[in-house]
C-alpha cells in the first residue's frame, strides 16, 4: 500500500470513527467503522488484510478525545454529515410523519389489500412496511384483505394467497386478521340491497359505449329512474346468474353532472362468466367492483386510516358517495406517489413476470433476475433491509426513486459482521506454483474477529486466479492468506517476503483458489449464472448460510450436493449472489 493510499485510509477511518462516536455519543467501535468504511470506499477492499491494522490506531486516537473535541474535529472533516446527524437528533424520532387525526381514534386500524394474482414484487413491499411500522408506533391493528373479486382480468392465483403471507412474514410483520373478499359476497349483496331500497343504485343494461357517451355529455341513463322494486328484482337476477357478462350492471347514483366524469354513476356490480379459481367462490357470477367491495369492508372492519397511491384519489371520492348514503364517516386517507426501483431489466409487473415464467424466460418467482421479494429472500437479503429502505421514502405524494443500492447497503450493515469470508475464483486461470510455498494457507474467517479462527486451505502445486489478477512477467503479487509470489516463466515463485511489501504499496493483493482441491460453484446473479471454483471449506457450509466471497461480494448458500468436489455439473455447489 503506497503512502497516498495509506493516508486516504487513515483519513476516511477518522471520519467514520468520528461519525460513529458522535452519533452514538460513545467511543467508536471498530466493527461498526469497518462496514461503512469499506462500503463507501470499495477500492480499499483489495487491501482488507492491511486496513484493520491501519485503522486501529486511528480509532484509538478518536476515542481519546472528549465529546466536544470529537464534534469539533468532525465539523472540520465532514460538516455536511455532522449537520445530518444533528438534524436527525432534532427531528421527530420517527422516519414517517404522524398519521392524520391519530389522536381522534381509540385504536389505529389499517389494512393491506393485495390482489392475489401472484407473489409480491419489490415495489409491493412499501405498503406492508409502512403499515406495519405505523402499527408498531401506535400499538395499532392491521389486517390483510385479499381483494380477489375479479376472477377474469386480475385472476387470482391460488398459490399467491399463501405466497403473499410468506412475503409479509419475510418482511417481519404478522397481520392481526386475514380476509378474502371472495368469501364475503353475501355481505356486499346485502349492502347493495339496502342501497337499492334507499334509491341509491339502479340496474343498467346500456352497453359500455352507450353509457360512456351519456356520461361524458352529462345526460342521465334511461334506466336511472327505475323503481326500487324493479331494480331489486333485476339485481337478484344478477346474483342468480340470469344475465351474461356485459349484459347488466348495478350503478351507484351520484351526480350525473359532476365535474369529474369518472365519478358519474359508477359501476358497483357486474357480471363475469369466468368462474373464480377458488372452489368456495366458483358458483358466483355477480361480482362487486373494487371501489364498492373495499368501501363496505373498510367500514365493517373499522379501518381508520387508508394509505393508497395518488392515482387512486378518485376511489376515495367514489366511495364517499356510498358513505354519504349510509351515513358513515370515511377513514383518513394518505395518498402517496409511485415508487420507481432501478437495477432491473424486467418490468415490475405481476402479470409480466407471470408471462415470463410461463414462457420459460425466468426460472420462477425466485429467479435472481426477477424483481420479487422471493428473489431477494433467496439471494440472502433480509426483509429488515427492505423495510428500512421503504420507510426512508416517507409518504410523499411525489413519485420517488429507490436505488437497490440502498437495500444492499442496509443488508450489508446487518450481515457484514456475522458473515465469514471465503475465496471464489470466477472462470479461473490455472498457474503453477514454485519456490516451496506453505502447504496450507490460513486466512482469517473474518478480518474483524480474530477469535473466530482461520480457514485451512490446502495449497497444492497450482492455484486459480481471475483473469484481471494475472500478474505481468516478473511482477510480484500477494495471494491473500498465503504470501508473496513473483511471476516468472509462467510460474508463481514463492518469495517468502512478509506483509510489509503490501503495506509499502509495491504488491497487489488478490484472492485465489487451489487448482486441485477447489470445489465447483455456480453463482446465480441478476446478470445470469457465473461459474467458478471456491476454496474447499465452502462445501462444508450449510444451506441458507451467508458467505462473503472476498473481492466478489455476499452470497447465500443455496445447494450443497454430496460429491461436491467432482467435476460433474450435477455436483456444483449453487449460491445466489446478494450484492457487493
Amino acid at each position: 500500500m503506497d503512502d497516498d493510499l495509506r493516508e486516504r485510509v487513515e483519513r476516511e477511518a477518522e471520519k467514520h470513527a468520528l461519525l460513529n462516536a458522535v452519533k452514538h455519543e460513545s467511543d467508536a467501535d471498530v466493527g461498526a467503522v469497518m462496514g461503512p468504511l469499506m462500503g463507501d470506499n470499495p477500492e480499499f477492499r483489495e487491501h482488507a488484510d492491511a486496513v484493520p491494522g491501519l485503522i486501529g490506531g486511528v480509532i484509538g486516537r478518536v476515542n481519546d478525545l472528549e465529546y466536544d473535541e470529537k464534534r469539533a474535529r468532525l465539523e472540520e472533516l465532514a460538516p455536511e454529515e455532522l449537520a445530518e446527524i444533528e438534524a436527525e437528533d432534532e427531528a421527530d424520532e420517527h422516519d414517517l410523519p404522524d398519521l392524520p387525526r391519530a389522536d381522534d381514534h381509540d385504536e389505529i386500524r389499517m389494512r393491506c389489500a393485495p390482489n392475489p394474482n401472484g407473489p409480491w414484487h419489490v415495489g409491493h413491499a412499501r405498503m406492508p412496511a409502512v403499515i406495519g411500522t405505523y402499527k408498531q408506533r401506535y400499538d395499532g391493528w392491521f389486517c390483510v384483505r385479499f381483494d380477489d373479486t375479479d376472477p377474469e382480468t386480475k385472476r387470482p392465483d391460488l398459490e399467491a394467497y399463501d405466497a403473499i403471507l410468506e412475503d409479509l412474514d419475510y418482511l417481519g410483520f404478522e397481520p392481526d386478521a386475514t380476509f378474502k373478499a371472495s368469501d364475503r359476497l353475501d355481505i356486499y349483496y346485502d349492502h347493495a340491497r339496502k342501497l337499492i331500497d334507499m334509491g341509491g343504485a339502479y340496474t343498467c343494461s346500456c352497453s359500455g359505449e352507450e353509457f360512456s357517451e351519456l356520461k361524458n355529455s352529462g345526460e342521465a341513463c334511461p334506466h336511472r329512474d327505475k323503481d326500487a322494486e324493479t331494480v331489486l328484482s333485476e339485481f337478484e337476477d344478477m346474483i342468480g346468474g340470469v344475465y351474461d357478462s356485459g349484459e347488466m350492471v348495478l350503478r351507484i347514483k351520484t351526480d350525473i353532472e359532476h365535474k369529474n366524469p369518472a365519478l358519474r354513476d359508477w359501476v358497483a356490480f357486474r357480471m363475469i362468466d369466468t368462474p373464480h379459481p377458488r372452489e368456495e367462490a366458483e358458483e358466483y357470477r355477480c361480482w362487486p367492483m373494487l371501489d364498492f367491495q373495499s368501501a363496505i369492508d373498510d367500514h365493517i372492519i373499522g379501518i381508520t386510516h387508508i394509505i393508497r397511491g395518488i392515482d387512486l384519489q378518485d376511489s376515495a371520492k367514489r366511495q364517499g358517495f356510498l358513505y354519504d348514503y349510509f351515513g358513515w364517516e370515511y377513514p383518513e386517507v394518505v395518498h402517496w406517489g409511485h415508487v420507481q426501483i432501478d437495477a432491473y431489466d424486467v418490468k415490475m409487473s405481476t402479470s409480466t413476470l407471470s408471462e415470463l415464467i410461463e414462457d420459460g424466460e425466468l426460472d420462477g418467482w425466485d429467479d435472481p433476475r426477477a424483481p420479487t421479494l422471493k428473489s431477494l429472500r433467496r439471494r440472502g437479503i433480509r426483509g429488515e433491509a427492505i423495510v428500512d429502505a421503504m420507510i426512508g421514502l416517507g409518504t410523499s405524494t411525489s413519485d420517488v426513486d429507490l436505488a437497490m443500492s440502498t437495500i444492499y447497503a442496509n443488508n450489508r450493515e446487518l450481515i457484514d459482521e456475522e458473515t465469514d469470508r471465503r475465496f471464489l475464483v470466477r472462470d479461473g486461470n490455472e498457474v503453477p506454483l514454485g519456490g516451496s510455498p506453505p502447504d496450507e494457507a490460513n486466512p482469517q474467517l473474518h478480518p474483524n474477529h480474530e477469535d473466530r479462527g482461520v480457514r485451512k486451505i490446502p495449497v497444492g502445486d497450482a492455484v486459480l486466479l481471475e483473469s484481471d489478477d494475472l500478474p505481468q512477467r516478473e511482477e510480484r503479487v500477494w495471494l491473500k492468506g498465503l504470501g508473496c509470489f513473483q511471476y516468472t516463466r509462467d510460474t508463481l515463485q514463492y518469495t517468502g517476503e512478509d506483509i510489509e511489501v503490501v503495506r509499502e504499496g509495491d504488491v497487489d493483493v488478490v484472492h485465489w483458489a487451489p487448482a486441485r482441491e477447489s470445489v465447483p460453484v455456480r453463482m446465480r446473479t441478476m446478470e445470469g449464472d457465473v461459474t467458478g471454483r471456491a476454496e474447499p471449506g465452502v462445501a462444508e457450509l450449510a444451506t441458507d448460510e451467508m458467505v462473503q466471497f472476498v473481492r466478489v461480494g455476499f452470497a447465500r448458500i443455496d445447494h450443497v450436493p454430496s460429491g461436491v468436489a467432482d467435476d460433474s455439473s450435477d455436483d456444483e455447489l449453487v449460491v445466489y449472489y446478494a450484492h457487493p
